[in-house]
């Protein structure tokens, strides 16, 4: 797959189809059929230049489009209240398994690497009759907060070529953003759906942890890893969530319960004066940008007149979450990449006869990982270590549960808490590759959720003075997706 040309914008589709009404609406028109749609995507990916898909799964979305088409032409309708996303292009970041498909993870570790099974989430989408269009590019093993960390090159913003989609599901977030697929899936580790919604201007869901089936999805972090969806609009994130949500007995961290209502709760008038919103005090902080700052307040002034009431709260362990963040997930990390090494997951790299001993074996392995992996790997198994894992590791995770309590206690005074995804708009390509603290610092704002297990989620609020997109975040108690995503439906339906 070609890389993306820095000098020049990649252009984005012209279908007016964006969402999955629209194109459903297309459809029973026949205005154009699922087939059709399909196949103008899959060339339009073809000669994108933003390097948004890694892999295109050709052969999969045209046979499942016909299915699609000729099931439209012998019903007549879209029979949406069975599939309820009938003939609905989608990406899937490279992280989450097809069988027979590439999934490389972003990484030369993988490159050649075709999975045996099928996330559970994917099976579930293609069973209400979603069709994959390909696999999307990301920060390789999802570490990375800007698109830079791929190995087979970076993702161009969709509208600033001289500015970064936002990490690790940059891939996804610019697809959606430029019109190359309706939705798409992202995993959140510590940000990776909501930052790169917040800067191209998407709407991105991370969900409770454990509400949505991890099997399929290499791992990165386990306990903080979670899948969930990237969309124009928050009705279809709504309705991705709720297809793919539910218990599976092959993630033994998915939760028992069903599947959720989101969908429906964002059809639901929300009676505004009866909910409390919690805005962080170290949330609203030194270096954040003065127009990120201004959207935000805003943001909650159109609150105040829908009747909402605003409440100044604390959570006071959230200025140490970078660092227990840095510590819980490269420790993870350490232990989840060490299958990585050729024999037991993926293919080998070369054969055992090309190595004159295991050291240099091995030594052949690492040098498919990239410099942030690396370093992650490094500063894991060091947190780990003998004589150092209860000096970081384990104190780290003592922090993380003060950091769980300070929102448990938030929520008892609160329904939602409202603030910036992150401190700034998307920031120039190259500005902190150089600076891995300053690049971690991104995600001060989100990586607190996933210390804490909560669902969250990125609704555009505004844009800076050069045009970029602006995200508010709305944080909800555990397994409270249903109102968060009814409160996230009526403030993004302000911009209609």
């Amino acid at each position: 797959m070609s890389h993306p040309n820095p000098s020049s914008t990649p252009k984005p589709v012209q279908h007016p189809f964006k969402t999955v009404t629209e194109v459903h609406a297309a459809f029973n028109k026949k205005i154009i059929s699922p087939l059709e749609f399909t196949r103008e995507l899959l060339n339009s990916a073809k000669t994108s230049q933003s390097g948004a898909f890694l892999t295109l799964c050709e052969d999969r979305a045209i046979t499942s489009a016909v299915v699609a088409t000729d099931i439209l032409n012998q019903e007549g309708q879209v029979p949406r209240d069975r599939m309820p996303l009938f003939g609905i292009p989608l990406g899937v970041k490279d992280l989450i398994t097809i069988e027979g498909v590439k999934t490389t993870a972003g990484s030369k570790t993988l490159e050649n690497y075709i999975p045996p099974y099928t996330a559970t989430c994917i099976s579930l989408l293609e069973s209400a009759g979603a069709i994959i269009l390909g696999k999307t590019n990301l920060d390789e093993f999802g570490m990375g907060s800007s698109n830079e960390n791929s190995a087979f090159g970076p993702v161009q913003h969709p509208t600033h070529p001289d500015r970064v989609p936002g990490g690790s599901s940059g891939g996804s977030a610019a697809a959606v953003k430029g019109g190359l697929c309706v939705a798409a899936l992202g995993t959140d580790t510590g940000g990776s759906i909501r930052l790169p919604a917040s800067f191209c201007g998407v709407v991105g869901l991370k969900p409770t942890y454990g509400r949505i089936s991890r099997y399929g999805q290499i791992a990165y972090a386990s306990s903080l890893d979670q899948i969930g969806p990237l969309a124009h609009n928050v009705e279809d994130a709504a309705l991705l969530f709720d297809v793919m949500s539910g218990h599976d007995p092959l993630d033994s961290t998915c939760s028992p319960r069903g599947r959720a209502q989101g969908y429906q709760a964002t059809r639901v008038k929300l009676d505004w004066s009866a909910i409390r919103i919690g805005v962080p005090k170290e949330y609203m902080v030194e270096g954040l940008a003065p127009e990120v700052e201004k959207a935000i307040q805003n943001s909650l002034e159109w609150f105040k007149q829908k009747g909402a009431r605003i409440k100044p709260i604390s959570l006071p362990h959230s200025p140490y979450s970078v660092a227990v963040y840095y510590v819980v997930a490269v420790s993870e990390a350490s232990s989840n990449l060490a299958r990585m090494d050729g024999v037991r997951f993926g293919n080998r790299p070369f054969g055992a006869a090309e190595a004159k001993n295991l050291a240099e074996y091995y030594q052949k392995v690492r040098a498919n990982f990239g410099p942030e992996v690396k370093r992650r790997i490094i500063l894991g198994t060091f947190a780990l270590s003998s004589g150092y894992s209860e000096a970081y590791y384990k104190r780290a995770c003592q922090v993380r549960r003060k950091i769980k309590e300070d929102f448990d206690n938030a929520f008892r005074e609160v329904d939602l808490i409202v603030g910036p995804v992150s401190p700034t708009t998307a920031f120039k390509v190259g500005e902190k590759i150089s600076d891995p603290l300053q690049m971690y610092l991104n995600d001060i704002f989100t990586i607190p959720v996933n210390l804490a297990g909560l669902p969250a989620i990125s609704v555009p609020c505004g844009n800076d003075g050069e045009g970029l997109s602006i995200g508010l975040q709305m944080i909800a108690p555990a397994f409270g997706e249903e109102r968060l995503l009814s409160a996230a439906h009526s403030f993004f339906e302000r911009l209609s």
